[in-house]
């Protein structure tokens, strides 16, 4: 029998997130006890300057504070390395190849599930650092996938919905989930076949039910596939 592998969860991206991301793995692992669940070291580090806006050249570099906590999952053991931070996949492939860490891409495996199942457009909701990097964007068109992202207001409601989760609220049902339905709605209605919530806390902020195509979330086909990975199964 293979032995599971030690996953590694570079978190605090924010925090909300990481715990979100965490549920997700346990509901993705087939296991009839404790025994069973994937091994995991999470590190939640809040104080990474923010990825966004320093792609944007507007805040610090985070790649220190990133590779100090890669640094530090990969001398507890690790050998897998998750990111449920979309924007941080700006910095972290690079600083996972240095350690010597398997990542398990939430940006590559999104991709390959929107084109694994078709879909010809997906709307993009992000951080405005993921999509001026492009992250999504390059890798759906290796696939043949279109993307379509929010005009400037409809991203400035993106962006109100993120603070509003970083913040510690709940905003499906406040003014900013509601608004966040509305720009998703919008790409919908531009022809997208599927909306990505490419950004770990706009899963927390947006209610799916008020938009008119499915949901994608990154964050659970995230945890499928480091599920996987941990215990070597395809």
């Amino acid at each position: 029998m293979a032995t599971t592998r030690l996953v590694g969860v570079l978190g605090g991206m924010g925090p909300a997130a990481t715990v979100d991301f965490y549920g997700k793995l346990v509901q993705e692992t087939a296991a009839t006890c404790d025994q069973a669940h994937v091994p995991v070291v999470i590190w939640g580090d809040p104080r990474v300057p923010d990825r966004s806006q320093s792609l944007l050249g507007a805040g610090e570099d985070p790649t220190p504070q990133l590779r100090r906590g890669i640094a530090a999952l990969k001398q507890a053991g690790c050998e897998v390395l998750a990111v449920p931070c979309n924007t941080a996949h700006a910095f972290v492939p690079r600083l996972a190849a240095e350690a010597g860490l398997e990542l398990v891409s939430i940006v590559e495996v999104t991709a390959d599930a929107l084109a694994a199942a078709g879909v010809r457009v997906a709307g993009l909701l992000a951080t405005t650092g993921t999509l001026r990097a492009d992250l999504y964007g390059r890798a759906l068109r290796r696939r043949g996938v279109t993307p379509i992202e929010p005009d400037a207001a409809g991203q400035r409601q993106v962006m109100a919905a993120i603070a509003a989760v970083k913040s510690g609220g709940t905003p499906q049902a406040t003014g900013p989930g509601l608004a966040l339905a509305e720009v998703a709605a919008s790409l919908a209605a531009r022809g997208a076949e599927r909306v990505v919530t490419a950004c770990t806390e706009l899963v927390l902020a947006l209610d799916a039910a008020r938009v008119p195509v499915p949901v994608v979330d990154p964050a659970r086909l995230l945890a499928g596939r480091v599920v996987a990975a941990a215990f070597g199964t395809p």
